[in-house]
């Protein structure tokens, strides 16, 4: 696939650049600015970019409202998101719009090659992918005042799958359940979260949000 890679750290973007050179992509330009990341989206349109969440002047988020930008003006480029740390307030603004194509993961998941590379397929492919470590910190803020609260504890695990990215046949799999089983725990969770029934909004996506700001 073509890829961006926008980074300040030179050592980080040569790192990525080389480490997706040698799994077969193309690294069509690699930039250490939100605004030069705008610059080289706008000119190659690449399959996905990696994006830090902080990047110069400010350090804060500058990467956090390029990504946010990408989405609103090249809607087929995939977004993954950087960060060194669990930002929760950075998560829930990404999943605040569209989720397809999206991703969200600690620098620290780069060093599992493969499922950094499985995280980049899945968001050209229009996935979503968020860290495994966001949501479980994200889960340990539950409180017994909570809605989430009232999750059982499978349908606390498919939830935190959904909040993954996985969509229900895949998250079958993984907790070896049947599909229909996967429905009805998904069913439970939005009705038990008491989310609206709007047809203008995805329940789904509304109650990954409502996980990710508990």
């Amino acid at each position: 696939m073509r890829l961006i890679l926008a980074d300040d750290s030179v050592l980080l973007r040569e790192g990525l650049s080389r480490l997706l050179d040698d799994a077969g992509h193309d690294v069509v330009a690699a930039v250490g600015d939100a605004a030069a990341l705008l610059d080289a989206v706008e000119r190659h349109e690449p399959d996905v970019a990696v994006v830090d969440v902080r990047m110069p002047p400010t350090h804060t988020d500058e990467g956090l409202r390029a990504a946010l930008e990408i989405r609103e003006r090249w809607p087929g480029v995939g977004v993954l998101v950087l960060s060194q740390y669990v930002e929760k307030t950075y998560a829930a603004t990404l999943l605040a719009g569209t989720t397809e194509g999206l991703g969200y993961l600690l620098k620290d998941r780069v060093s599992e090659v493969a499922d950094f590379l499985d995280s980049l397929e899945r968001v050209r492919g229009g996935g979503t992918v968020f860290d495994p470590e966001v949501v479980r910190q994200l889960l340990a803020r539950t409180t017994h005042a909570d809605p989430l609260s009232r999750l059982s504890p499978r349908e606390n695990e498919v939830l935190r799958h959904l909040a993954e990215g996985f969509v229900n046949a895949a998250i079958a799999e993984r907790l070896h359940v049947s599909l229909s089983t996967v429905e009805k725990h998904v069913n439970a969770i939005v009705d038990k979260l008491d989310l609206p029934r709007d047809p203008g909004y995805s329940r789904r996506v509304l109650a990954i949000l409502r996980y990710l700001d508990g």
